[in-house]
């Protein structure tokens, strides 16, 4: 059976592959040669290769068009959505809120990854309310100690 080259004493690793003492590893942001190298061979040429992807897309190439238009107007990652979402002035609101949610995906207003990420607001915005809570009780809590 061979060594383990991955782990073994010249790789400054543990058996586990962690780092051993005394070996931070590369430093952060360091980059790998071959990465390195591609970019001083590309470095001068960003200009021209950008010029022929854009000369082929008008030539109708659907390749380098699709990469044009991508870079153009990239795709939406994220987009608003729009439906009743009752009021929310306490903790004990977020349920009326989580059952509106609940509603629109179920209308189909919303999808579930839409809800998911409604709730997900709902939930910072419930604990936000309910720390403020907390907080304005225990404050009353502490002057009526001291008095």
């Amino acid at each position: 059976m061979s060594k383990n080259r991955n782990n073994g004493s010249t790789t400054g690793r543990n058996a586990d592959g962690t780092f051993s003492p005394g070996n931070p590893g590369r430093p952060q942001g360091a980059r790998h040669k071959v990465t390195r190298a591609v970019e001083e061979l590309l470095a001068g040429e960003a200009d021209a290769l950008t010029r022929k992807a854009i000369d082929m897309a008008l030539e109708g190439d659907s390749v380098a068009m699709r990469l044009c238009l991508e870079r153009i107007a990239p795709t939406r990652k994220d987009a608003p959505v729009a439906f009743e979402l009752p009021p929310m002035a306490s903790a004990t609101d977020a349920a009326s809120a989580a059952k509106a949610v609940l509603s629109a995906v179920s209308e189909g207003v919303l999808s579930p990854l839409e809800a998911t990420s409604v709730m997900g607001l709902v939930e910072t915005f419930r604990k936000t309310l309910e720390t403020v809570e907390l907080e304005a009780r225990v404050s009353e809590l502490e002057e009526q100690l001291c008095n």
